[in-house]
């Protein structure tokens, strides 16, 4: 999607960073939300690819994953969102087929253990559960996990990721599609500096978040008004609020069927609610 970048004159490639290495998840969102041609900055925690999306001399944009259909929301990205200054371009969800990643003529008998990231063995737990001999690990990447099996030879280690991964490491699938339910999606953010964020044209979607006064009918009312404005709720979820025990933090997502009611929309919550900030305003991505 090159229109991320309608002024861009440079010729050099947009620095897209992304959590984990070559072979990640990631990689594949941000080719699809950005094009083949890009450079990409691995970080290999979700801290890491938010103080490198923030430094304009290390990155122009970055692919931040923030909820599975599986396992559900990711919500210490949320808190990332919350303190740092970036805007949603786009999103894009992407299905995620799990594979056992191990070195060539590896059996399943021989694994004692298998790395990958939290989310992707929280997506593969069924799958483990009639072989009790195999330790899952977890890693900063599955991709970085097939990576170090390679690199170390370990034959008695697998790693949960992409067919991808297991192309660029060498390493044969065992066990194709081992995630518990087929209908495995995980939405991917396209992020960029607040400062430099492009107005996404005929967007749809609104991500915000925000507190409310801690009485009675605050948040029904707050809903009441995006159903008077046609917005159509997607989402919504509390976090706690640091420091105000009993109090929460709101993430809501919204789309529009006309994009024209959205600028007044904003204008209630931010008269309705307290601190509230638009994570961004971007078009809704499809399954």
């Amino acid at each position: 999607m090159s229109n991320l970048f309608p002024n861009s004159i440079s010729k050099t490639l947009p620095r897209i960073v992304i959590q984990g290495v070559r072979g990640a998840f990631h990689e594949m969102a941000a080719r699809q939300l950005f094009g083949e041609a890009i450079e990409l900055v691995p970080a290999l925690s979700f801290d890491e690819l938010a103080q490198k999306t923030a430094d304009a001399e290390v990155a122009d944009a970055a692919v931040m994953a923030i909820e599975n259909s599986l396992v559900g929301s990711i919500l210490s990205n949320y808190i990332l969102l919350q303190k740092n200054a970036f805007r949603i371009t786009a999103e894009v969800n992407i299905p995620i087929r799990q594979n056992l990643l191990v070195l060539p003529g590896v059996q399943l008998a021989d694994l004692t253990a298998v790395h990958s990231h939290p989310m992707a063995l929280a997506q593969c737990a069924e799958f483990f559960r009639p072989h009790p001999h195999i330790r899952l690990v977890e890693s900063e990447d599955t991709a970085e996990s097939a990576a170090r099996i390679a690199h170390l030879q370990l034959k008695n280690t697998g790693a949960i990721g992409s067919a991808l991964a297991g192309a660029l490491y060498g390493l044969d699938i065992l066990a194709p599609g081992i995630e518990t339910h087929p209908a495995n999606f995980t939405r991917f953010l396209a992020l960029q500096r607040e400062a430099g964020a492009p107005v996404v044209q005929g967007a749809n979607k609104v991500s915000v978040s925000f507190t409310v006064p801690h009485q009675p009918g605050s948040l029904s009312r707050i809903l009441a008004m995006l159903a008077a404005q046609s917005a159509n709720l997607t989402k919504i979820q509390s976090v706690p609020l640091v420091g105000f025990p009993g109090e929460y933090l709101f993430l809501v997502d919204f789309t529009v069927r006309n994009p024209a009611v959205i600028p007044e929309t904003l204008r209630l919550l931010d008269v309705m609610t307290d601190d509230c900030k638009v994570f961004g305003i971007y078009r809704s991505a499809t399954f």
